[in-house]
């Protein structure tokens, strides 16, 4: 079985490309010349150079000793939050920005929830000069100030949506309803592993550098490219696809995509798609999605703003179906609790969604020489407020 795209743009039964007409042409042009576009030795050149000069990369890979021995396994950390501008999305949107160039598009639109592929579009847009309009929910907004103070000064138009849950589901909609409206000159910058084929192919192969790095950097320092398990949380899923990726079909590395449970996977305020969804159509594809009986979509919660997403990237459900990934539901309080002792065992303040992946070491057990990567997606800058609330800081 593969668990990489097939040529019809699913994995196994998911994925596909579930569109208006309207958006036809937009998604017809960027399947055809996606993978040609990025196949050429220019492209190749110019996103490495970028990645290394303006991104920082390759990130560290990072031995959590003292978090190890209190864990008694070995665990390293892929440092994504020493990225320039604190994530992972950054990758992607480099990418995402070379191709549109390459297509001849001047307008840049997107979506974000935890403000951090906001962020990301905003300044790959100022770093080509090119116009950016970020969709944004309005609850996400007042939760994420400081990104969308960045946004704003990177020279970005903030666009709050004020349907719905008001979080990332909706202004991927409005994102949506602006490329209809504007398809010629238009790209748009999905930020995860989400959305029509080629999409979510795109975003995970542009994030890929990830374990292309921890490949190379485990052979250094364990004399392996195969750590024994990989840990990411799954939103939508950009960070894990990034770090599954070379590993996919490599059943001896074992797979492990942690979700927000939020206030508990059966308390009606989560966001634990895995457990709680069924199959159907969101933003695009066919994926797993938490839906009321008459297939309406069900509010997502967690207190975490890029984990809110009420679906999983099409990958990520196939994972799921094939068993491929183990899903482990954590809840705010088990992520915050989580992030704190990073903090406090390494020096290092994680974004929210990471602490969820971190969370695991508490009730699952590996053994003394396992070695465990896990994927710290985000630095907690932009969550300050969250942690300085939730612990009467």
């Amino acid at each position: 079985m593969s668990y990489h795209v097939n040529e019809k743009g699913y994995y196994g039964e998911f994925g596909g490309a579930y569109i208006p007409e309207m958006l036809y042409a937009n998604v017809e042009e960027l399947r055809q010349h996606y993978l040609k576009i990025m196949d050429e030795p220019s492209f190749k050149e110019e996103f490495h150079q970028l990645l290394k000069d303006y991104v920082g990369r390759p990130s560290p890979l990072y031995f959590a000793k003292r978090l190890s021995e209190k864990h008694n396994t070995k665990i390293y950390l892929k440092r994504e939050d020493l990225n320039h501008t604190g994530a992972h999305k950054i990758n992607n949107t480099i990418g995402q920005i070379l191709v549109a160039k390459r297509l001849g598009k001047t307008r840049i639109i997107a979506e974000t929830g935890a403000g951090q592929h906001g962020v990301a579009t905003a300044t790959v847009c100022a770093l080509m000069g090119l116009e950016c309009i970020v969709y944004m929910g309005e609850v996400d907004i007042a939760r994420q100030a400081p990104n969308v103070a960045r946004m704003k000064m990177l020279g970005a138009t903030v666009v709050p949506a004020t349907s719905g849950s008001k979080t990332l589901k909706d202004a991927t909609n409005e994102a949506i309803r602006d490329w209809i409206n504007n398809p010629v000159n238009t790209h748009y910058i999905i930020g995860s592993v989400v959305g029509p084929h080629p999409y979510p192919d795109m975003v995970a192969r542009l994030q890929s550098v990830v374990s292309e790095e921890i490949q190379q950097q485990l052979l250094e320092k364990e004399g392996t490219t195969k750590p024994d398990y990989v840990v990411a949380c799954v939103g939508g899923g950009s960070n894990a696809a990034g770090v599954y990726y070379h590993f996919l079909d490599d059943t001896d590395v074992k797979l492990i995509a942690v979700e927000a449970a939020g206030k508990g996977i059966h308390s009606g305020e989560s966001a634990a798609t895995s457990v709680l969804g069924k199959e159907g159509i969101i933003h695009g594809s066919k994926t797993l999605l938490m839906q009321t009986d008459d297939g309406q979509i069900t509010e997502p919660y967690s207190i975490s703003a890029g984990l809110d997403y009420p679906g999983v990237g099409p990958m990520h459900a196939h994972l799921y179906r094939s068993c491929r990934a183990e899903f482990i539901s954590i809840t705010d309080d088990e992520a915050m609790k989580a992030g704190l002792e990073l903090c406090e065992l390494e020096g290092i303040i994680p974004a929210i969604e990471s602490s969820h992946a971190l969370a695991i070491f508490k009730d699952k057990k590996f053994k003394k020489d396992d070695i465990v990567v896990v994927s710290l997606s985000g630095r907690g800058d932009k969550d300050l407020n969250t942690y300085i609330n939730y612990f009467n800081l």
